[in-house]
């Protein structure tokens, strides 16, 4: 049973399917290539996994690929430039197409090198790990890391599909689908009450990997984004609520080195620290920030601030983010469980409480 999502961008609108088994099948890739040649970005991890099998769905192209290493501190201009060279090397024209096979890394880096090829060429997104499945893979967000900051340079940019295959969860290590269920659970706290409750009642069957919760799971998160995306493609207002957790959680991870603590894992923290400062502020109740604890305790996820990483560096690189305006850091925080807002409005002092450990 496949199921299919649509993101509404008018002429730049494209499906997002969801299922078993659609890896190979040319069905969900072919109709969306313009040209003839096709080059597929994967890294070290992904290629002896899935690469021959996403070539052998390709027969009708030139294809070509291109190996990253794998991991969060890869996400450089360095690396992405192999993707470049490749391309240049081979030839290959503004008809193009890049396939993205990995995770949020790889489906990063792809689109931002097709972003920026020739001034634009197609990308296909298929994720391999649940965040990207659910998050990144979907409403063309690309970019790369700097030391001094997280996803900072970057542009943005639709792809064309994005093929989500749930059998590549089964490879997924156990600390990679925890951290993919941080995102899910920010679709319930930002939007949906009712997902939300249903999470709670069913982390047990994600966690175990039951197909037909992760289908549910990654279809009602792909169509919350959907829907956020098509209102607000490039994030100037309520596409902002879906960095729950993210400024707290990208300055965890820039802060204790790249890679050391996944995505997912960051943003449970950050979500905490909103919680947190949202009950300092009086908008939730002391019980509501218990079950958000509750629910990533639930899903195997860290909820503490790293002990290595000091309440000084955390407020600096919280000030390098892309919410910040006119030097004002700006938070998604919790008025209740479905529903965020984005605010700068809140005493310092109390930020600084939230983020003492």
């Amino acid at each position: 049973m496949i199921k299919t999502v649509n993101v509404d961008l008018g002429n730049r609108s494209y499906p997002i399917f969801i299922g078993q088994h659609l890896l190979g099948e040319k069905k969900h890739l072919t109709p969306y290539i313009k040209g003839q040649q096709v080059m597929v970005v994967t890294n070290e991890t992904i290629a002896p996994l899935y690469l021959e099998q996403t070539l052998a769905s390709l027969t009708d192209f030139k294809t070509s690929s291109v190996i990253l290493p794998d991991g969060e501190h890869y996400k450089t201009l360095e690396v992405l430039n192999k993707i470049f060279d490749q391309l240049l090397e081979q030839r290959f024209d503004r008809q193009c197409t890049l396939v993205a096979l990995g995770g949020g890394v790889i489906g990063d880096m792809t689109g931002f090198a097709a972003a920026c090829y020739q001034r634009g060429v197609d990308f296909i997104q298929i994720p391999t790990t649940l965040l990207a499945q659910v998050d990144s893979s979907v409403g063309g967000k690309t970019g790369v890391n700097h030391p001094l900051g997280k996803n900072m340079i970057g542009a943005f940019h639709q792809p064309q599909v994005v093929v989500c295959d749930t059998n590549t969860l089964n490879t997924l290590a156990d600390r990679e689908l925890s951290a993919g269920l941080a995102e899910i659970i920010k679709y319930g706290l930002i939007r949906d009450l009712s997902f939300f409750e249903w999470l709670e009642q069913n982390m047990q069957k994600l966690l175990n990997r039951d197909p037909e919760a992760l289908a549910f799971a990654i279809e009602r998160s792909c169509q919350n984004k959907a829907e956020v995306v098509a209102e607000d493609e490039h994030e100037g207002g309520v596409r902002a609520l879906l960095n729950l957790g993210h400024t707290f959680g990208h300055a965890i991870e820039t802060g204790g080195g790249y890679g050391t603590w996944l995505h997912g894992e960051a943003v449970s923290i950050g979500t905490i620290l909103a919680a947190d400062l949202s009950y300092k502020l009086g908008w939730i109740s002391e019980e509501a920030v218990q079950r958000i604890k509750a629910i990533f305790i639930a899903a195997r996820l860290p909820i503490d601030i790293p002990k290595n990483i000091s309440t000084d560096t955390l407020l600096n690189l919280m000030k390098v983010d892309k919410k910040v305006r006119s030097g004002r850091v700006r938070l998604v925080l919790l008025k209740s469980i479905g529903e965020a807002i984005l605010t700068a409005d809140y005493p310092a002092e109390l930020l600084v409480q939230t983020l003492q450990h």
